[in-house]
């Protein structure tokens, strides 16, 4: 059972007890790596992307462009880098271009 809150919690303070108490930060995670992905990457980029999925620790990103995935390739540990500085905590390990 939660434990209960004060009447003088913040609501961001609520937010994070129910996504804990109910399991959800997977979810979560999912919805704010996609949304990093866009943020960061750009239009150039986000042009060629067909699917982004966060699986573990591990980032799936689905790319129309051959020589565009060969170009990331080459960038993968600043992707990781970028991605978990803009989420402000370590969520991705590796990223696989398809």
């Amino acid at each position: 059972m939660a434990k209960r809150l004060n009447n003088q919690s913040t609501v961001g303070d609520v937010l994070k007890q129910i996504i804990q108490v109910n399991k959800l930060q997977p979810g979560m995670d999912q919805i704010d790596v996609k949304d990093a992905w866009s943020n960061l990457m750009g239009n150039g980029v986000n042009s060629y992307t067909k699917n982004v999925v966060l699986k573990g620790s591990t980032l799936y990103v689905e790319l129309s462009s051959s020589v565009l995935r060969e170009e990331l390739s080459h960038g993968k540990t600043k992707i990781v880098t970028m991605i978990n500085e803009e989420l402000r905590r370590d969520v991705v390990k590796d990223v696989v271009l398809r």
